[in-house]
């Protein structure tokens, strides 16, 4: 008996604990598909998180560099840039879409098909420099996603 109250006490330390931590839900994640010898797409989805974090990396097996991107004017022209965080706000949703922030996927392993899943692991950090990292599964949709071509009339 003393055993099982052991091992639930400490299982809910560590539920408790993980909550201490923050809580952060990520929606809507996809990836815009590909084509043959394409060699970079990006990613999209909703963050929200509980406490101020920020973004500081991406990973995913689907290819061989992953950054965190924003889209900005540039001498009248909208170039992207790889930056070294993404604020999160406490209980502020930031959306990384087309056109603004995103998860980049450079040197593709192969081309992405719309219906695959791509798993993509986010590092976020709070304000002490402690890091956690938060798994997703990404849909990727049809090439024309988030141009416009996906909308219903």
């Amino acid at each position: 008996m003393k055993t099982l109250w052991k091992a639930g006490t400490l299982a809910a330390l560590a539920v408790v604990s993980a909550q201490a931590w923050a809580q952060v839900t990520v929606t809507e994640a996809w990836v815009r598909g590909t084509v043959p010898k394409q060699t970079a797409t990006g990613a999209f989805m909703k963050i929200r998180s509980d406490k101020d974090l920020s973004l500081v990396n991406a990973a995913s097996p689907a290819a061989n560099i992953v950054e965190v991107h924003k889209m900005l004017m540039h001498d009248n022209v909208m170039v992207m840039r790889a930056i070294d965080e993404l604020p999160l706000p406490a209980g502020k949703t930031v959306e990384l879409k087309p056109g603004g922030y995103h998860v980049m996927l450079i040197e593709l392993v192969k081309p992405l098909e719309a219906g695959q899943k791509v798993p993509i692991t986010l590092t976020l950090s709070d304000k002490d420099g402690k890091k956690t990292k938060v798994e997703v599964t990404a849909e990727v949709r049809a090439m024309t996603a988030g141009h416009g071509h996906d909308r219903k009339h």
